[in-house]
């Protein structure tokens, strides 16, 4: 199998911005623990606090989805529930 690598940004509403400010570090150590994350990053432009710069690697496909599952499940995924998320999915 071939690694994932998920990359893009989200727009959070203003309305949104402290719960997923609060909830950001958790999510983040959640899926470091997951089986197959290489690598994943979320991080909150400076010049508009409304951007994250998304960056994520995960071993193959099977682990990919089931960090997609989890996250839609999480409470990362309620107070994410109203973001655009702009991203690009490549299969390496």
């Amino acid at each position: 199998m071939s690694k994932i690598t998920l990359s893009g940004h989200i727009k959070v509403p203003i309305e949104d911005l402290d719960a997923v400010l609060t909830e950001l570090p958790n999510h983040i150590a959640l899926t470091h623990q997951e089986a197959g994350c290489i690598t994943f990053t979320v991080t909150q432009d400076s010049n508009n606090p409304q951007r994250f710069d998304v960056y994520e690697e995960f071993t193959n496909k099977v682990e990919f989805e089931k960090h997609q599952a989890r996250v839609k499940t999480s409470h990362w995924g309620k107070v994410t529930n109203k973001v655009e998320r702009f991203y690009t999915i490549t299969d390496h």
